[in-house]
């Protein structure tokens, strides 16, 4: 299965001229989350990044890839700035860094629309890149700082779309949650991951979910 996603990407990709997408990775350090979770998150993200399918999608769309870690207000930092994805070896470079980085906060709350404003000024570093994408993972509702609904026209202003990942391990239901408050823009959608377990899976199919439809779009 992996292999024929592989050849589906790059039969529709083609050659890209300059970036086609900004994708920023928005992970989730509140309160609510462990060491071991942050762990699972993390690693569980560098792996993917490092999948080939996703690799291939990354190098043919030109991507600029950011990471960023976000808990309360105030407390929302890009950690790894926006690099190009333009080698296999800047994608490997990328998720060896991905997979050592530091949790920077522990236990502070959840600001998931202080977390979309951070992401939408990072943007603005990357303006030759044609689509932008947030791609935040978050394990329980926003409960401090602006309303992630808030941000929706700012961020359709600047044609950003925002995709999630739930992880639903104690707060079941909360993808509807996401789907009403959170995502935004053209196609948006979140996935569910039940446990924290699962996001390794979960992660992998939306980032092929999100880089297969950007490469599809470029030939339009």
């Amino acid at each position: 299965m992996r292999g024929a996603l592989f050849a589906g990407l790059v039969s529709i990709a083609g050659p890209a001229m300059g970036c086609d997408v900004a994708l920023m990775l928005a992970v989730d350090v509140s309160g609510s989350v462990d060491p071991a979770e942050y762990r699972t998150q993390k690693d569980g993200l560098a792996d993917a990044l490092e999948e080939r399918a996703i690799a291939t999608a990354l190098i043919e769309s030109r991507a600029k890839v950011a990471l960023m870690q976000w808990t309360g207000s105030g407390r929302q930092r890009v950690v790894l700035e926006w690099a190009g994805m333009e080698t296999q070896a800047d994608v490997v470079r990328f998720a060896a860094r991905v997979r050592e980085e530091p949790r920077v906060w522990r236990n502070y709350s959840t600001a998931i629309g202080e977390a979309l404003a951070l992401a939408l000024e990072q943007f603005a570093l990357v303006p030759q890149c044609r689509r932008r994408i947030v791609d935040i993972s978050g394990d329980g509702p926003s409960n401090e700082g602006r309303s992630p609904r808030d941000m929706r026209q700012a961020l359709a202003a600047a044609g950003v779309t925002v995709n999630a990942l739930v992880i639903e391990e104690s707060e079941p239901g909360l993808t509807a949650y996401f789907a009403r408050e959170v995502i935004a823009g053209e196609g948006a959608f979140a996935v569910t991951a039940n446990t924290f377990d699962d996001y390794p899976a979960e992660i992998r199919r939306k980032l092929l979910r999100e880089l297969s439809t950007a490469i599809a779009s470029i030939e339009k």
